[in-house]
């Protein structure tokens, strides 16, 4: 029976052992030729294919629930579970995500694409099966890195108080936890998952409770073994937290794992599997560089050479070149990041630099509590999150950063839309979480120049707390294209006008540049402002703006609700502006996966879209202003007595062309 074949549990059942062995290569050959033409997650899939034909031969999906923690590894899950004739859709637009999705498979029981949730998951799962009455399992499988994250202790600790039936998988493939892996452990491990082992050990619990001074002997055996394994296995920490811990064993050993699985699958309460996995199993250049393969661009199976053209730089790039240009030139300056030294363009920093460099592991909060720490003791933090990762860090924002004005630095990458990862990793609501934070400066540089003068500002001044948020993706142009007259806290008049005035924050200002062109073809003058500085808001130049215009647009990579155009709109409030606004943005819905092109021209923020939302507001009637002697030429706005109030419009798509059901 070929993987074509294989739609369910069930189905995997009616094999061999040998037949699972060859599914396991041809699962392979699948996994690495679909990523090598979408891009995805290859080395951490290909580390989890016995494991998870193991998992889905012993139990019953989607009866019984496999949580994935963050789910990047759940490839192999979609393939077994009905999802291989889409399975060269992944991460396509309206194809398959990339992570788990309830609404995508009864096979997913919980949504997943940040780290170190599948733990507190599964045991509401749990939680939830005993309430309803009823009986199935329940499976959180969790990498080693994930385990770093404070969330995860918080689930141990929780689940193992309350003693429900609950298998925790833990996925260590970097041996970061053990690489106590020799006949010993695997001789105890047998031993401890053997079924005769487990009913003696039963009955002698039973014998031991009838005897005088039960507890006290009772308490004396169990320390003895809590001992025995101390010195034999590293699980003891979990042993601690309430969980029966078994391994580490070998993740690629599929009879092992079927045999292992099989005798613990109905021991009672919660329980700890330890497996030791190869990132990028089966595919040389991925077992070679698994940090490369980890989350890769579409490439050359053979070679394993991205097929990705060269161009201009990257955000990503500029910012991880500059503050190691910095940090030469400050030792005081340290660069902080929660796991993603690559993602964030800090791997020639931490080279360069390895005593001003800080991976604090997949641990935001903690991640800005240190950072904070630093600043108080003298130290200059540059913190380089992306933004989906730093909403997890928001008290420490408020609490420990911001109240207390320490100058941090936020480097904020992957603001707005990201592409094929989809909702859970799109920075959309960045500006407005931020925006609402006092003693916060939110600055978005809209090209190269703008990013390495705001970083090298910010270095220098001990401002605040200042975040400067970037997109994923290229520059949109070589460095000096557009000489900055740079200043700290002003926004910058690209284009004069006199028909409207249309202000862009960062990745907007591009295809704003457009829109101003092609209204000018047909004679409409509008004013193009990069208001590169969304908290404080330019007020002096906004005011000149509502002096001199009677149309008003914003323009944002980001949530309009509470983000730059809700805190321009309310600032005309303030003083009282008659005129028209609209704000353009990420409209209040979350937005599914597909390339970034194709999913900014689906909510209008391409070029196109923006022409299309702003050439309304140009045909408004003249009567709507004539209650207001608007005037010219830098002269103030005079006030006349009438009490209409200006409109202000929220542009959203009027067809969502969006897969999922709403």
């Amino acid at each position: 029976m070929g993987l074509k074949n294989i739609k369910s549990s069930t189905d995997l059942k009616k094999l061999s052992v040998d037949e699972l062995l060859l599914l396991a290569e041809e699962i392979r050959a699948e996994v690495i030729t679909t990523v090598s033409k979408t891009g995805g997650h290859l080395a951490s899939n290909l580390g989890v294919v016995e494991m998870t034909l193991a998992l889905h031969y012993l139990y019953d999906c989607p009866d019984d629930k496999i949580v994935w923690d963050v789910a990047h590894q759940a490839y192999v899950h979609k393939l077994l579970t009905g999802r291989h004739d889409r399975f060269s859709t992944m991460r396509q637009y309206g194809g398959l995500s990339g992570f788990t999705k309830r609404s995508e498979s009864d096979a997913d029981p919980f949504g997943a694409g940040h780290a170190s949730t599948s733990i507190s998951a599964a045991l509401g799962l749990a939680e939830a099966r005993d309430l309803l009455k009823e009986k199935h399992h329940v499976i959180a499988v969790i990498g080693d890195g994930a385990l770093t994250g404070g969330l995860s202790f918080e689930g141990l600790n929780n689940a193992g108080a309350r003693k429900k039936d609950l298998l925790v998988i833990l996925n260590d493939n970097t041996m970061s936890i053990s690489p106590n892996v020799g006949a010993m452990s695997k001789y105890l491990t047998n031993i401890l998952t053997d079924q005769s082992y487990n009913r003696l050990r039963a009955d002698v619990w039973r014998f031991l409770g009838r005897l005088k001074r039960a507890e006290k002997i009772r308490s004396t055996v169990a320390n003895f073994e809590a001992q025995l394994k101390g010195l034999l296995v590293p699980g003891i920490i979990f042993e601690k937290l309430g969980f029966r811990y078994f391994g580490p064993i070998d993740g690629h050993d599929l009879p092992l794992l079927i045999k292992t699985l099989g005798q613990i699958k109905e021991l009672p309460g919660p329980r700890m599997l330890h497996m030791i996995t190869q990132k990028g199993r089966g595919y040389q250049p991925a077992e070679k560089d698994a940090t490369h393969f980890h989350g890769v661009s579409a490439f050359n199976k053979v070679t394993g050479k991205s097929t990705k053209n060269g161009g201009l730089p990257s955000y990503t790039s500029v910012f991880g070149k500059k503050i190691t240009e910095l940090a030469g030139q400050d030792s005081r300056l340290v660069a902080i990041t929660a796991a993603m030294a690559p993602g964030t363009g800090l791997s020639e920093f931490a080279e360069k630099r390895p005593n001003q460099f800080f991976d604090v592991g997949i641990a935001e909060q903690h991640a800005i509590c240190f950072a904070a720490g630093l600043a108080a003791g003298g130290a200059r933090p540059v913190c380089a999150i992306y933004s989906t990762f730093l909403q997890r860090a928001y008290d420490q924002i408020i609490h420990d950063v911001a109240l207390q004005k320490l100058p941090v630095i936020f480097a904020i990458d992957r603001g707005g839309l990201v592409g094929e990862d989809g909702p859970t990793h799109h920075g959309a609501f960045d500006l407005s979480y931020l925006r609402s934070v006092p003693n916060m400066t939110v600055a978005v540089p809209c090209d190269g120049d703008e990013l390495e003068q705001m970083l090298e500002y910010a270095v220098s001044h001990r401002l605040g707390p200042v975040a400067i948020r970037y997109p994923r993706g290229s520059i949109p142009y070589e460095f000096g294209r557009y000489p900055n007259r740079f200043e700290w806290g002003r926004w910058e008049v690209i284009h004069g006008g006199t028909d409207l005035a249309i202000i862009a924050t960062g990745s907007m200002v591009t295809p704003c540049r457009q829109v101003v062109a092609r209204l000018k073809e047909e004679g409409v003058s509008a004013s193009l402002i990069n208001g590169r500085f969304v908290k404080p808001l330019d007020t002096e130049t906004l005011i000149e703006i509502a002096e001199r215009f009677d149309r008003v647009v914003s323009v944002e990579e980001n949530s309009v609700a509470g983000g730059f155009g809700s805190g321009i709109s309310a600032y005309l409030d303030s003083i009282d502006y008659r005129g028209r606004m609209l704000t353009i943005g990420i409209p209040d819905r979350f937005i599914q996966h597909g390339s970034r092109q194709l999913l900014l021209k689906e909510i209008g923020l391409d070029v196109d879209g923006l022409y299309r939302s702003i050439s309304p507001i140009l045909k408004s009637k003249r009567s709507f202003f004539q209650a207001l002697h608007i005037r010219r030429n830098g002269r103030k706005i005079t006030k006349n007595d009438q009490t209409e109030k200006r409109e202000e419009v929220v542009v959203e798509p009027t067809e969502d062309l969006s897969s999922d059901e709403k």
